[in-house]
């Protein structure tokens, strides 16, 4: 692990105290926020330790007993439905001799059990069985309880909280009360992940999906469903950004252009012909579509690489109608994202080059001038 170098984190901060609001007098962060390790470890535990971070669709654990292995900042995680019904999120780690209780997704009808010492742990992370602990002086296995975090659910989607004592997740989210509730979010029903291992810092990932400046020239076939210049924002400030784009051709953002799956709500005509791009600080894209919704989950690993998984998500009715084409809308994306992911290798790469300085913001790049502005004020 890479010691923090403090010299950089101030300077950065420094950086954040003379960001400005007018994207005309706006730059890029400084180079070493996207290379160097230190400062990467510093993000770690100023940032992902604290903040509440997406970590999957409840419907992927639908069923009592169904659990999600992740890890986040090193610590192996198991998100569990357990069998009283509640969602929770525990360490996935034995503790006994710290082996890992799963490597994978899965499904218990009961018991999680340690591999290697065959210590059991309920669903509630309780110790049930601690083989061969019957003699041992002193030993009392509710001591040994797996440690949990904190975790609540918003709009169908599980977030986990590192920190003891979290803002609590409505209050967070306050600000979007109400917003996406025509998309249903909380009933939709995933069809397809795909995960993604991108050689490039997190943040371009934000930066990159916050703008279609580069769609013309990047994705030619998603700018002749949907104008690079039709954006219009709606949030603007803090970490919640973004807004709309027209469907002009079409209508719906797929391979064919035409709507892949009954609507997932009841919107205006307008809507009808809109997509809708939302960053949801620090780890999660937002994308709203007539007939499906896509979300990305960012998970950091270094300062060059980064993995993101991403999730299509569906009207459940969808699944039983002879015309549900899901594959026309994941085939559409998973090109446009492979796209997106090779400039954002390409930018990692150039960035670390001594050659480069942080260059200005263009007018159309708004959005990710107001992101890396409220990044520099939370750090800060």
């Amino acid at each position: 692990m890479s010691s923090i170098d403090w010299d950089l984190v101030d300077f950065v901060v420094e950086c954040g105290a003379e960001s400005t609001a007018d994207v005309n007098d706006a730059r890029a962060l400084p180079p070493q926020c996207y290379t160097s390790h230190s400062f990467f470890e510093f993000e770690k535990r100023a940032l992902f330790d604290h903040e509440w971070l997406c970590v999957g669709r409840a419907d992927l654990i639908p069923n009592p007993g169904d659990y999600l292995t992740i890890t986040i900042n090193e610590d192996p995680l198991l998100v569990v439905h357990g069998l009283d019904g509640h969602i929770r999120v525990m360490t996935a780690v034995c503790q006994h001799r710290a082996h890992l209780l799963a490597e994978v997704p899965g499904h218990t009808d009961r018991l999680f059990r340690c591999p290697l010492h065959f210590w059991s742990y309920d669903t509630e992370g309780r110790v049930v069985n601690a083989t061969g602990m019957k003699k041992a002086r002193n030993f009392d296995k509710s001591d040994y309880c797996l440690p949990q975090l904190k975790v609540e659910v918003w709009e169908g989607f599980i977030f986990v909280n590192l920190s003891d004592s979290p803002t609590l997740l409505d209050k967070w989210f306050a600000p979007l009360a109400e917003k996406f509730s025509h998309w249903n979010l909380p009933i939709l029903r995933s069809a397809k992940r795909i995960d993604y291992n991108v050689q490039a810092n997190w943040k371009l990932i934000f930066e990159n999906y916050s703008e279609c400046y580069h769609c013309p020239g990047v994705h030619p076939a998603l700018s002749k469903l949907s104008p690079y210049d039709s954006a219009e924002n709606d949030l603007i400030e803090g970490p919640f950004l973004g807004g709309f784009m027209s469907i002009t051709k079409g209508n719906s953002l797929t391979t064919s252009g035409k709507s892949c799956a009954l609507s997932v709500g009841d919107f205006g005509d307008e809507d009808f012909h809109r997509v809708f791009y939302y960053s949801i600080f620090p780890n999660m894209l937002l994308s709203l579509h007539p007939d499906y919704s896509m979300v990305h989950q960012l998970r950091p690993l270094s300062p060059d690489r980064t993995l993101i998984l991403c999730d299509w998500c569906f009207n459940p009715e969808a699944f039983e109608q002879e015309d549900f084409k899901p594959d026309d809308a994941i085939e559409f994306w998973d090109m446009t994202n492979k796209q997106d992911w090779h400039v954002c290798e390409l930018s990692q790469q150039g960035i670390a080059s001594r050659a480069y300085k942080p260059g200005p913001y263009s007018p159309r790049e708004s959005i990710p001038a107001a992101w890396d502005r409220y990044y520099l004020r939370f750090i800060n």
